[in-house]
């Protein structure tokens, strides 16, 4: 696995199911390094894959600040308490979904449609049969808000909370760059942005489509699955149809 550099300070760590960015941040903390956010964390098992792309990039595990799950599911947290073990970084997370990632709470279950339920399976089976490591509870040290602005990433990053894949998934927009992190809210496939899968609530997750999908600017949406959009992304998220997804 081979960072992807997406933008000067945005790289793709991509991974089978699931793929991690990194942001690199502003210079700071120990000797005055540039830092680094990884947004989400892949499957248990991944981090050191993951630290090893930081590498990759110059990066040490000390660079780690900050680590945001975008949502609960296991090929977004499933590494989030090995790596904050190794960089001490802070976990952010969805209020909402905070219970489940800490192991307090169980995962809502999604309410899939018939084609849903058939890549469901599929998706279950594989990761049944790649023996992954057992899910770690992950401490979330910031509970995160519809409408919280992070600092410290060299511009402000506006949060969304982006209800009806999980109930407290959120998504990322980094408006100077025209950046968007959506979690499974959005994904890519065959070359066009579809309403990601597996929602507890489907009418939800197609409001906060929508709702994504009209924010300005945005040029490179970072989705975790599929290919990422990449130039003008907010003509290709106009042009997707997620009320007829999955149907």
């Amino acid at each position: 696995m081979e960072p992807r550099q997406l933008t000067p300070s945005i790289w793709q760590f991509p991974f089978p199911v699931g793929h991690v960015y990194a942001v690199r941040l502003p210079a700071g903390g120990p000797a005055g390094r540039p830092g680094y956010a990884l947004v989400d964390t892949g499957v248990p098992g991944s981090a050191p894959a993951i630290l090893k792309a930081l590498a990759a990039l110059g990066g040490q595990p000390a660079d780690v600040r900050r680590i945001v799950l975008t949502h609960s599911h296991i090929d977004h947290i499933g590494s989030a308490a090995d790596l904050a073990a190794a960089t001490g970084a802070t976990v952010l997370a969805g209020a909402p979904d905070a219970p489940v990632i800490r192991g307090e709470a169980p995962e809502p279950k999604p309410v899939p449609t018939a084609a849903e339920q058939v890549l469901h399976e599929q998706v279950m089976a594989g990761l049944a049969a790649a023996g992954l490591p057992e899910l770690r509870p992950a401490a979330v040290d910031v509970e995160l808000h519809d409408g919280d602005v992070l600092e410290g990433w060299g511009e402000p990053v506006h949060v969304y909370a982006t209800h009806g894949h999980t109930p407290g998934g959120v998504a990322l927009h980094l408006p100077r760059s025209g950046v968007l992190f959506p979690g499974d809210i959005i994904g890519e496939g065959e070359g066009r942005v579809v309403l990601g899968p597996f929602n507890v609530d489907r009418a939800a997750a197609i409001a906060s489509f929508r709702r994504l999908a009209s924010l300005t600017p945005l040029e490179t949406v970072c989705v975790p699955h599929g290919e990422p959009v990449l130039g003008d992304a907010a003509a290709v998220l106009r042009a997707a149809t997620p009320d007829t997804d999955w149907l």
